[in-house]
C-alpha cells in the first residue's frame, strides 16, 4: 500500500448501511434528520489522495488502483491536492440512447494481465461517484455531522467531471421514494439514507439501505457442483423468449446438508454435458471452471432477484422454492418489471 501524508491512515474500513423495506420518513414536526441519496452499484472505494499518490481503497482493504490506471489519473486531474472521499467505482456505458451502469464492464475490469487492464480502461473507462468526504487538507472531518461533510464535498469537487463526480442527495422522502423508482433505469439499485447529524463510523451499520427486491418463477436448466467437489453449488436458471430458452443466471448459497439434498433430488434429471441454451453454456462457466450439468426441462424454481442486466440477472439470485404448479412454458420474460428509461447523468449533482 502507498504512503501518503493524510490526516487518516490507509486504509480505512467504510460505514456501512442495514437494510430496511422502506424509506424512512423524516419527522412531522421539527428539522428533517434524514439525508438520502442514489444507491450506486459499482465497487465501493475510499480514495485517498496526496499529491501524486493516490489509493483506490476497496472494503476489504485492498489497493484497486492497478485494475483502474484511467481513474488514477483522472483523481490526481480533477480532485483537491490531499483529500480523502468516500464513493463508488462505477462502469457507465451508452446504450440505446441512454447512458447506465454496466455491472459486468465493470467486473471485468479485475484481470491479472496488464495488457488487458490498459486495454479495458480505453475500452471501457470507470469513474468515480463520491458521496462522503473524510478530509481534505490537514482535517479529519469524520467527527463532523454528516450535513457539514457534505457540504464541505460540494466545496472541494463542485458538479465534477469528466471523471470524478458526486452525487446527488436531498432531504425530501417523498424525492427520495422516486429516485428508488425512477433511478433504476440507469442501473442504481435503490436509496441510502444517512443521519444528517452523524459522524463517519468506520464498519458500523449507521446508515440504512432500501434495495430493490423482486421474485420471478425461473426453469432449472442446470446446475454446478459446489467447489468442494460437495453437492450442487449454484442451480442454472432460464426464461422463454419466444421459443428460444436463454439462461439468465443462477441462484447459490446453499448450506452443506442443502447442497447434498439438492444433487439428490436432481441427479435424475441429468442429461449429457453437450446441451447448450441460447448457445451461451461457457458465459457461466470460471476460468477453473469449464463444466455445468444440464437437466431435463421438468422444473420450476421461484427465485428473489434484486435487478437484472439487460436480459440477464445483473446479481445471483436467492431460491425460494419449487413451483411444482408453474409448466416451464409459462415462464417467460414478461413476467419481470422493466425499469424506467433513465440516465447516470440525472443521478449526479448538478445533473450532469
Amino acid at each position: 500500500m502507498k504512503c501518503v501524508d493524510l490526516p487518516l491512515a490507509v486504509p480505512v474500513a467504510p460505514m456501512l448501511a442495514k437494510a430496511a423495506k422502506v424509506v424512512p420518513p423524516q419527522p412531522e414536526n421539527g428539522p428533517p434528520v434524514w439525508s438520502y441519496e442514489p444507491k450506486w452499484d459499482g465497487f465501493r472505494a475510499i480514495v485517498f489522495r496526496d499529491g501524486d499518490e493516490v489509493v483506490l481503497g476497496s472494503r476489504g482493504g485492498k489497493d484497486l488502483a492497478r485494475y483502474f490506471p484511467e481513474l488514477v489519473e483522472a483523481v490526481k486531474a480533477e480532485l483537491p491536492e490531499k483529500i480523502v472521499i468516500d464513493g463508488e467505482i462505477v462502469v457507465p456505458r451508452e446504450k440505446n440512447g441512454s447512458t447506465r451502469l454496466d455491472w459486468e464492464s465493470l467486473s471485468e475490469r479485475i484481470h491479472p494481465a496488464a495488457s488487458r487492464v490498459t486495454m479495458l480502461a480505453e475500452k471501457t473507462p470507470a469513474q468515480f461517484i463520491g458521496f462522503d468526504l473524510l478530509a481534505v487538507g490537514d482535517e479529519d472531518l469524520t467527527g463532523e455531522p454528516f450535513s457539514t461533510r457534505r457540504a464541505r464535498l460540494l466545496d472541494a469537487v463542485g458538479t465534477g467531471g469528466p471523471s470524478c463526480f458526486v452525487t446527488s442527495a436531498t432531504d425530501d422522502a417523498a424525492v427520495a421514494e422516486d429516485w428508488f423508482e425512477r433511478f433504476e433505469g440507469a442501473g442504481l439499485d435503490g436509496v441510502v439514507a444517512k443521519k444528517l447529524d452523524g459522524p463517519y463510523l468506520p464498519n458500523k451499520r449507521e446508515m440504512i439501505k432500501i434495495k430493490h427486491a423482486r421474485t420471478a418463477d425461473c426453469v432449472l436448466i442446470g446446475y454446478r457442483i459446489h467447489k468442494s467437489g460437495n453437492g450442487i453449488g449454484s442451480l442454472l436458471l432460464g426464461l422463454y423468449d419466444g421459443e428460444d430458452l436463454r439462461m439468465i443466471g443462477g441462484a447459490s448459497a446453499f448450506t452443506d446438508k442443502r447442497r447434498l439434498d439438492l444433487l439428490e433430488e436432481l441427479e435424475p434429471l441429468r442429461l449429457g454435458d453437450d446441451v447448450t441454451y441460447d448457445g451461451e453454456a461457457t458465459r457461466w462457466n470460471s476460468s477453473n471452471d469449464r463444466n455445468w450439468i444440464p437437466v431435463r426441462i421438468e422444473r420450476v424454481i421461484e427465485v428473489a432477484y434484486d435487478q437484472m442486466e439487460g436480459a440477464r440477472l445483473r446479481h445471483v439470485a436467492r431460491f425460494l422454492r419449487w413451483r411444482p404448479d408453474r409448466d416451464p412454458r409459462s415462464c417467460a420474460y414478461d413476467q419481470l418489471e422493466v425499469p424506467v428509461r433513465c440516465d447516470v447523468a440525472d443521478v449526479i449533482a448538478g445533473g450532469r
